[in-house]
């Protein structure tokens, strides 16, 4: 993509339990450079109840988006006027805390006399690999979260299309309920790969899920239950760290398996060269994961790439930069875009076949 004017855009991000804002530059020649960003999390406020409240979470976000944004214009050096645009997450997510983002970036829209574009959370996390690296359009992109699980082909701004999802529980959700189960502490992720590090992956024997079936679909309800009874006769250490290792290495497996399958299909319809696996999401920040997507990327002729670990969990640098490249194709948004719990990026698809019935509970995507 080439910006016809450089874009210095402001971003937020709250759909979550992180507050973030960060200043992202878009150079007419396409390259991204992230002047600031600022992330307070809100793991102090959460860590009681042993995962995010959406009310605790709500408030915080009132009380710190603006210091927040502040700060990373402070850091950027930078006050409004240096801007020409602001973006702000619009869902999908909690939609409290999103609604607090996207009020706080429509303020600013109006006070200041800039356009606003209201984000994707998802699409954010599908740009951040090229905030640190040059990544072209267009790309296979495993996003891969605490709330989102799906392999897309990504052909340029806003052009998405689905070519699976999970059916239940997100990765990142498996890896946090299953850490919890084991007594680790919020959040749970994290915890568990650094116990998985010390721990034996082949002594517990875990169920795979979907065999029969041959789509690019993830179900990951099947192993969070069978981990829990498991967990529920362990005494020692030693036991959960194997237990540990165990559910890293199936959820590693299981998001290779898939990925592998995507990448045949895609790479038949797209030739053999200029091909590229990207991994986002917070679940791409763990090593072994990461690691063994790398190697089936590899295999299958793809170059990989993932996001610095930084920008793997939520940020605003994404939101910023997915802003920005809609502002230099012209594309804004009214002062009365709403905040949506749910924002499918492939919509289409999504209305086709959906993923859970209506009215049932399920992954944001």
């Amino acid at each position: 993509m080439t910006a016809e004017t450089t874009q210095t855009i402001l971003g937020l991000e709250t759909s979550c339990d992180e507050t973030a804002a960060a200043v992202v530059r878009l150079g007419a020649d396409g390259r991204a450079e992230v002047l600031s960003s600022v992330v307070a999390s809100q793991i102090a406020q959460h860590a009681p109840f042993g995962g995010v409240v959406p009310e605790i979470a709500a408030r915080a976000h009132v009380e710190a988006i603006d210091a927040i944004a502040g700060r990373a214009l402070a850091e950027a050096g930078l006050d409004f006027k240096g801007l020409t645009g602001v973006a702000a997450t619009a869902g999908p997510g909690l939609v409290g805390g999103v609604m607090v983002g996207l009020s706080f970036g429509k303020a600013v829209s109006l006070a200041r006399g800039l356009p606003l574009v209201a984000v994707n959370h998802l699409e954010g996390h599908a740009v951040s690999a090229r905030l640190g690296a040059d990544v072209a359009y267009p790309f296979l992109l495993l996003l891969v979260s605490g709330g989102h699980c799906q392999l897309l082909e990504v052909e340029g701004v806003g052009a998405c299309r689905r070519l699976g999802s999970t059916i239940d529980d997100a990765a990142g959700e498996a890896f946090d309920k299953i850490a919890k189960t084991l007594g680790l502490p919020y959040p749970g992720g994290p915890a568990l790969e650094r116990l998985a590090e010390t721990g034996d992956p082949a002594r517990f024997e875990l169920p795979r899920m979907l065999l029969g079936r041959r789509d690019c679909d993830f179900s990951f309800s099947g192993l969070k239950t069978a981990a829990a009874r498991i967990a529920e006769g362990l005494t020692t250490d030693k036991d959960r760290a194997d237990l540990a290792a165990a559910v890293q290495a199936a959820i590693a497996a299981q998001l290779a398996e898939r990925s592998d399958r995507a990448m045949a299909a895609y790479g038949a319809r797209h030739g053999a060269s200029g091909l590229r696996f990207v991994v986002a999401g917070g679940v791409a920040a763990n090593a072994a994961v990461r690691a063994r997507l790398q190697a089936s990327a590899e295999a299958r002729g793809f170059a990989f790439t993932a996001p610095p670990l930084a920008y793997c969990t939520d940020n605003a640098a994404m939101i910023a930069l997915a802003g920005a490249e809609r502002l230099a194709l012209g594309i804004s948004d009214p002062l009365d875009a709403v905040a949506r719990p749910r924002w499918p990026l492939d919509e289409a698809a999504a209305a086709a076949s959906p993923t859970h019935a209506p009215g049932r509970k399920g992954a944001k995507a």
